[in-house]
C-alpha cells in the first residue's frame, strides 16, 4: 500500500524553511530537540497563544529566540506587553535560559492550515455537524484565494460506534509537485466519545523564489 509523506518535510530546504534553527553536537542534540518540543507544547496550551500557526525557535550561545506566528498578536502581547513578559518568565523557568519572544501577525488566517485545522477541531468539540464545519472551512479558504483545499477527519465522527474517515476536496492539491506551495497541518479534537483527528492541506499556488540581486563589477 502506498504511504503519503508529510508535505512540509518533503519541501524543507526547497520551498519551506526549518522551524528550528540551531546547531548541536552529538552530546546535546537530543536534549535540544526535546527542549524544542517542550517549548512548543507549553505555548500551545496557553490560552493567549490560541490562533498560532507555527512557532519558530532559533538558538544563540546564551539565549533562545522564539517567534510566534499568530492571527491574534494583541492577545499574545497583552496590555503594555504584560502577557509576553509572563511567557518569558515561564519559559525561562522551563528551560533555564534567557528567552526572547517575537510575535509576527498572520494577515490571512484562512490560508493557514494550522489555524483552519484548530478551528475545525474546536467546532467538533462543540458537537457541530462535521459536514457543515468542513464545507464552511473549505469555502472560507477558497474565498481567501486558495487554489485547492482538502480536509480530512477521522475517528468516531458524530459519536458513531465504528470509527471512519471522511474527507472533502475542492480544487487541486498536488502533493508530489515540489514547486506547489502546500501548507499542511494536523489537529486533534478531544470529544466525550474519543479523539477525532483533523488534517488540512491548502494549495497556495506555485512557489516563487525571491529574486537574487547581482551587482556588476566593472
Amino acid at each position: 500500500m502506498g504511504q503519503k509523506g508529510c508535505p512540509i518535510g518533503f519541501r524543507i530546504g526547497l520551498t519551506k524553511k526549518w522551524r528550528s534553527i540551531w546547531f548541536g553536537n552529538k552530546q546535546e542534540f537530543g536534549n535540544l530537540v526535546v527542549e524544542d518540543y517542550k517549548i512548543r507544547e507549553f505555548l500551545k496550551k496557553k490560552s493567549t497563544c490560541q490562533g498560532s500557526a507555527k512557532i519558530t525557535i532559533q538558538r544563540m550561545s546564551d539565549k533562545i529566540e522564539v517567534t510566534i506566528h499568530t492571527s491574534r498578536p494583541g492577545l499574545v502581547i497583552g496590555k503594555r506587553g504584560a502577557e509576553i513578559d509572563i511567557l518569558k518568565q515561564e519559559l525561562k523557568k522551563l528551560t533555564g535560559k534567557d528567552i526572547w519572544i517575537e510575535v509576527e501577525e498572520i494577515k490571512r488566517p484562512d490560508l493557514s492550515a494550522q489555524i483552519v485545522a484548530d478551528g475545525i477541531a474546536h467546532q467538533l468539540r462543540r458537537r457541530v455537524s462535521f459536514r457543515r464545519v468542513m464545507k464552511k472551512a473549505m469555502q472560507a479558504c477558497t474565498d481567501a484565494g486558495a487554489l485547492g483545499v482538502k480536509i480530512q477527519v477521522s475517528g468516531r465522527i458524530g459519536g458513531a460506534e465504528i470509527a471512519r474517515t471522511e474527507w472533502y476536496q475542492e480544487g487541486r492539491t498536488p502533493l508530489h509537485t515540489i514547486r506547489a506551495d502546500i501548507d499542511y497541518a494536523t489537529s486533534c479534537s478531544h470529544t466525550t466519545y474519543g479523539c477525532i483527528g483533523v488534517k488540512v492541506w491548502i494549495n497556495l499556488g506555485e512557489y516563487v523564489a525571491p529574486a537574487k540581486h547581482v551587482t556588476a563589477v566593472t
